[in-house]
């Protein structure tokens, strides 16, 4: 069991290389005597000096730290892969082929023999360490066998850059030698060929998303594809939303110990504020409730028409108020094409009873997951994602493009996903099952706030794994969801979105949740992914985002309970953002 979890995990190295046919170790740099990861491109992993097998350097990485590169191979031709490991345990395999391991204490030799198949022209090869196993070493790696496809196919392009116009996509690339043009493909569809390094692909839609890769080629034939590129064009609505929003749920149907706070006597620093919570009759009924407090509960709750009035003087403000579907008790399952029918018609009977302005989808627990086969999260299968998506397509075309639709996940349904997919078997069937939905819907998504608590370690894009309550874990979590990253062993890359749709969420205070965050480390977080100042020595694989929407909070109820920390502090601080 712990070997299919590792393997979910593979840690992929590939690279694509033009050798002439009489070439042997087709890899590039592959003791890493370079100095450095040059050849590689590596999430996570370092050269080291000692322990080595020869040489002067070696690779070390962390228990599912991985590096990237593409190797190309001739079809139906029979390669020899080996590498010298040691350390924790470590396997070495072809993706979609044969693999092996082992657990030396000293270097050892792993080896194997791959055949590639009648039409492959290329092949991925990969390390990986066993999950929480701790550190390996690895070095002079070897895949052995004639240079892939015809002599002369030029190299692998490098990764594309790209720019967006309201209906164009332009890319660029680092030229190849030896090629004499371009193509670039979407999926499996040619767009466009061209003899330079860029290419312009028009006629697109405003606010879409579209990812490409770039082929080089000449009189010998295609490389293979570059890594992938993902951009969305401008002309996406705008929510009416402060530039750095403050976001918070407000505790409307249900009493806990912070105590029941009226709509009118949540304060204007609130921009936006989601009625905790409307849930379902019944986990598979589709058919969503929503009622204010009992009086029992909550002796202070005010009537539906002083609540509605409340509404409407935070709408005069500006604010935004939306109903929060979900939380930790309301299970929420769309196995039916019914349940979804009542989904939609119980959901927009309660926004337009409150007139109230969108749809915050918090869906915890086992609300969402995967069935087994279902490995792409661009072509979901499985009836709970399928059915939740058109749900939310069907409401969000009822009621517009001044409809605001946010998400609250938990960080096992989104990053996790880069470890472990659960249609791709090996775990928990759940993880990364937010992922669809939130691709399907990244041109209708208004805010995208993930929960940085009651969360355990998770991997990021450095190879490390963060833990919460600190500055590190808001900048890796949020970096993530800016710069997008490969979905566990699937083959897939989740697309980043765009900043402006990107807030992370925290607790109000220490009863609120695990993973409280002083309001001085919230700031460094903010700092780095705002400014890329204070990071505290992590890179920013998504780069800075000065428009970043802000905060999120559980909650505001436990906010006034400690004296409005959270708001007094984070409030102005984002205000002063660029």
């Amino acid at each position: 069991m712990r070997r299919a979890v590792a393997a979910a995990a593979a840690l992929l190295m590939a690279v694509v290389f033009a050798q002439p046919v009489s070439a042997a170790n087709l890899l590039t740099n592959a003791g890493f005597e370079s100095g450095s990861l040059s050849g590689w491109s590596c999430s996570g992993g370092s050269v080291v000096s000692s322990p080595v097998h020869s040489g002067s350097y070696a690779l070390s990485a962390s228990d599912l730290g991985k590096c990237t590169q593409t190797v190309t191979v001739r079809p139906s031709t029979t390669y020899t892969v080996s590498a010298w490991v040691r350390g924790n345990p470590v396997y070495l395999g072809v993706t979609g082929g044969p693999s092996t391991w082992a657990a030396p204490s000293a270097y050892q030799q792993l080896s194997l023999t791959f055949t590639s198949g009648a039409s492959q022209t290329s092949a991925e090869l990969y390390l990986h360490g066993w999950y929480g196993a701790g550190t390996y070493y690895a070095d002079d790696v070897v895949f052995d066998g004639p240079g892939g496809g015809n002599p002369g196919t030029p190299a692998t392009p490098g990764t594309p850059s790209a720019t967006a116009t309201a209906s164009s996509i332009t890319l660029s690339w680092p030229a190849v030698g030896g090629a004499t043009g371009y193509r670039v493909y979407e999926g499996s569809s040619l767009r466009t060929t061209v003899s330079g390094t860029s290419a312009t692909v028009g006629g697109l839609g405003a606010c879409a998303t579209h990812t490409y890769t770039v082929a080089a080629y000449n009189a010998a034939g295609e490389s293979a594809r570059s890594a992938p590129v993902s951009a969305t064009t401008t002309g996406c609505q705008q929510a009416d939303l402060p530039r750095h929003a403050l976001i918070g749920y407000l505790h409307a149907s249900f009493a806990n110990g912070s105590g029941y706070v009226r709509m009118a006597d949540v304060p204007a620093a609130w921009d936006v504020i989601n009625l905790a919570f409307g849930e379902p009759t019944t986990v598979t009924s589709g058919d969503i409730r929503f009622a204010l407090c009992p009086v029992a509960e909550c002796p202070n709750v005010e009537s539906e028409a002083d609540f509605t009035a409340g509404i409407r003087a935070k709408q005069a403000q500006g604010k935004k108020v939306l109903l929060s579907i979900g939380g930790q008790n309301g299970q929420v399952q769309l196995t039916t094409t019914a349940a979804r029918d009542k989904f939609v018609q119980s959901v927009a009977a309660i926004i337009d009873k409150y007139g109230l302005d969108g749809l915050d989808v918090d869906f915890e627990g086992h609300s969402l997951y995967l069935n087994a086969g279902d490995t792409d999260f661009r072509n979901p299968t499985t009836p709970v994602v399928v059915n939740l998506i058109a749900a939310l397509k069907s409401l969000k075309a009822r009621y517009g493009s001044d409809f605001v639709l946010t998400m609250a996940p938990e960080t096992f349904f989104v990053q996790v996903g880069h470890q472990f997919y659960g249609g791709a078997g090996g775990g928990d069937n759940r993880t990364g099952s937010y992922l669809p939905v939130i691709h399907a819907m990244r041109d209708a998504l208004t805010v995208l706030h993930v929960q940085d608590y009651n969360s355990g370690p998770v991997m990021g894009l450095d190879g490390q794994y963060h833990n919460m309550g600190g500055a590190d874990f808001h900048i890796a979590m949020t970096d993530m969801v800016k710069a997008g990253f490969p979905v566990a062993r699937t083959g897939h890359t989740f697309p980043g979105l765009r900043e402006d749709q990107i807030a992370f969420g925290l607790p109000a205070a220490v009863s609120a949740g695990n993973g409280y965050t002083p309001p001085s480390a919230v700031h460094d977080a903010l700092n780095c992914l705002a400014r890329n100042q204070s990071c505290g020595g992590y890179t920013l694989r998504g780069g800075a985002s000065p428009a970043i929407r802000g905060l999120m909070t559980w909650s505001i109820n436990w906010d006034r309970y400690y004296g409005w920390e959270f708001q007094n502090s984070h409030e102005p601080f984002l205000n002063g953002l660029p």
